[in-house]
């Protein structure tokens, strides 16, 4: 199977993250069969919800389209390092591979602070890839963070 790359769409998700004043963070979920199944962007100020990260949104919405607490088999894009907190829940759902676009060196919690896929208590690690549209995710949050200084 062709390998096709679905962070367009999370990048689409962090624009629109962006135009409501949210921290620009785009996600979706895609199945196996290649379809995406959920998609969302950061929503903390809109919901008042410190865990409203578009990574646990999307987590919840696929977890209820597909009627699982687990989401083996199924892919998460998204356009920034995950978190601590969202890494520890893409462990929990089981997803099978991460790809996520910019590198976060101040929150990041995969490849950057306490790399929560490292930990014994991790009970599952997804295959992880970094970098996939990293200068687009990266000039968004530029831009996002500038308008605001």
């Amino acid at each position: 199977m062709r390998f096709n790359s679905h962070m367009d769409t999370a990048l689409s998700q962090a624009a629109d993250a962006a135009s409501r004043g949210e921290v620009p963070v785009g996600a979706l979920i895609v199945g196996s069969d290649g379809q995406i199944i959920a998609q969302a962007g950061n929503c903390t100020r809109e919901l008042n919800d410190p865990t409203a990260h578009a990574e646990i949104l999307v987590i919840r919405a696929a977890c209820a389209a597909l009627g699982s607490e687990r989401l083996p088999g199924c892919d998460l894009y998204v356009t920034l390092e995950p978190c601590p907190m969202c890494a520890s829940a893409i462990s929990q759902a089981r997803i099978g591979r991460l790809y996520y676009g910019a590198s976060d060196p101040k929150s990041g919690g995969v490849a950057h602070g306490p790399r929560v896929f490292e930990h014994p208590q991790s009970h599952h690690v997804p295959e992880v890839y970094d970098g996939i549209g990293a200068q687009a995710s990266e000039a968004l949050l530029k831009d996002f963070f500038q308008q605001r200084r």
